[in-house]
């Protein structure tokens, strides 16, 4: 290296050539360049006895890479800036250098707590584009093994919403329920996280007997250990003031941010990909959308776990209504599409995942776009934290359950 890059000053510690002895991992929470916009500008400018504090990338409760300067005054928040793509991989770059196949295991890491919903959106594309029918068996085995993996999401939101707050217990419990689930999925896919499952036409293996096994267990007991998850917590008087009224959002601000998933249905907006716009054999599956009034952190607590009361019911019905017959459509090897374009989505754990892809009729998608409700999300940071107090944040950031995974896509 030369004796330049190793005497000066870095305009930034981020930089790839910053010497050891240099202040590697401060990060100086005014950006060292001038403002480029005038929210930039505002937000970087101090009022009288406001000052900035950094919260991450590294810190536990900002679940995942993500940094958060804070201007606060005392102890209330004034104001906040999210500073993303410390997780930055190019996944939608990697998928336009890949063919059809190989996208899927490209995808699973981004919502990594819930991989199967990663893989679904894009296959659901890819099929539109190609006009294949997937067997109706394979159908019920995605839905089947997408709702265990959202029960298995939903079980380590509840543990992470409860550290956020300073308890410890609940992750312990959230983590044996989500051991049991992910155990279940590794004999049916053969992993325990990043599942690369679903396949163009089907899915990549049929029920076999150990998964049966397990998941007979499981049910026997799933709604009487629910519920013993849920009286540790609903049973709190500490865990349930602190959420009760905090980080309330309203049915318009939910509308006017683009909220889905459980975040927007707590403020009591009905709406789910599955019911909205059906795919896969949801229309023939009845459960009910959960919603709640309050819009708050406890409502999009509560709302996720009336969700996993209707997951348990809908793998109930897979169960007794899964037909027999071929888990793949006949498809060649080499997948070259028709030129055109085509746009999925599913309802993820954490609302709308989509997929928009564009074939040029060669075997690699010519461009491929992917929206996760994450990244959606948290612009509704800024709105909900501003004159709480700062351990607030932590708790706010929490109930809206992000990955950084699919925001640093």
């Amino acid at each position: 290296m030369s004796a330049d890059l190793t005497t000066a000053r870095h305009a930034s510690s981020d930089d790839p050539r910053v010497m050891l002895e240099e202040a590697v991992g401060v990060f100086a929470p005014i950006p060292p360049y001038p403002p480029r916009t005038e929210r930039e500008a505002e937000f970087y400018t101090l009022g009288d006895g406001e000052m900035f504090i950094n919260m991450g990338p590294q810190h536990p409760s900002t679940h995942g890479v993500l940094r958060v300067v804070l201007k606060i005054e005392g102890e209330r928040v004034v104001d906040l800036d999210p500073v993303l793509g410390y997780l930055h991989r190019g996944v939608e770059k990697l998928c336009e250098n890949a063919d059809y196949h190989h996208t899927i295991a490209y995808t699973d890491p981004l919502e990594y707590v819930s991989a199967l919903f990663n893989e679904w959106a894009p296959v659901m594309a890819f099929e539109k584009l190609m006009d294949v029918e997937v067997p109706r068996r394979a159908e019920y085995i995605r839905v089947l093994s997408g709702e265990l993996n959202r029960i298995a999401s939903h079980a380590l939101f509840m543990g992470w919403m409860a550290l956020d707050l300073g308890g410890l217990t609940p992750i312990l419990w959230s983590f044996i329920e989500r051991d049991e689930i992910v155990d279940m999925l590794a004999s049916l896919t053969g992993q325990r996280m990043l599942f690369n499952y679903f396949r163009i036409g089907g899915v990549n293996g049929d029920l076999n007997h150990e998964f049966m096994s397990r998941l007979g267990a499981w049910m026997s007991k799933a709604t009487s250990q629910i519920e013993a998850n849920q009286a540790l917590l609903n049973e709190n008087e500490i865990f349930v003031r602190r959420m009760r009224g905090l980080g309330t959002l309203d049915r318009e601000a939910a509308f006017r941010l683009c909220m889905t998933g459980p975040n927007i249905r707590a403020s009591g907006v009905p709406l789910d990909m599955r019911r909205a716009h059906p795919y896969s054999v949801y229309p023939d599956l009845e459960f009910d959308i959960p919603t709640r009034q309050e819009g708050d952190c406890l409502a999009r607590y509560l709302v996720r776990l009336d969700e996993v009361k209707q997951s348990i019911r809908i793998i109930d019905q897979c169960l007794h209504d899964m037909p027999d017959g071929p888990i793949m459509a006949k498809l060649p090897r080499l997948m070259r599409p028709r030129p055109g374009r085509a746009y999925a989505a599913v309802e993820g754990p954490r609302g709308q995942y989509a997929t928009y892809a564009i074939s040029d009729g060669t075997d690699q998608p010519f461009r491929m776009r992917i929206h996760d409700p994450s990244f959606v999300h948290l612009q509704a940071v800024g709105l909900l934290t501003s004159g709480n107090l700062i351990a607030d944040t932590m708790a706010i950031m929490a109930s809206l359950d992000p990955i950084m995974g699919g925001v640093d896509k």
